[in-house]
């Protein structure tokens, strides 16, 4: 079943956190992730603010051919070097949802 990456986060650090989104992009498409909503418009309908009070403003969504493989896309060596980046320079919740297709 495919399964959808999905991605809410506060950028703290936009230089270091473009740079994780440089890399990430091709760690991403190597496990057969593609982006179907990447920033964007959104509606926040519920939801908790991040510890500084600000909305997660930033939301990723990447679908893969299962979780299986988007849980080996974050895993992986390519990827892990992409989150360094982020690290620090973001606040962000991550989560893989298998899809009902």
């Amino acid at each position: 079943m495919p399964a959808l990456w999905i991605a809410h986060v506060h950028v703290t650090d936009a230089d270091a956190y473009g740079e994780y989104a440089k890399l990430a992009g091709p760690a991403i498409a190597a496990h057969g992730g593609e982006f179907v909503a990447r920033g964007g418009r959104y509606v926040v309908l519920e939801g908790n603010k991040t510890a500084t009070g600000n909305e997660r403003e930033r939301h990723v969504v990447a679908r893969f051919p299962s979780v299986e493989d988007a849980e080996a896309c974050y895993r992986s060596d390519a990827y892990q070097e992409a989150l360094s980046h982020a690290t620090g320079a973001s606040e962000r919740d991550l989560l893989i949802v298998e899809t009902t297709e």
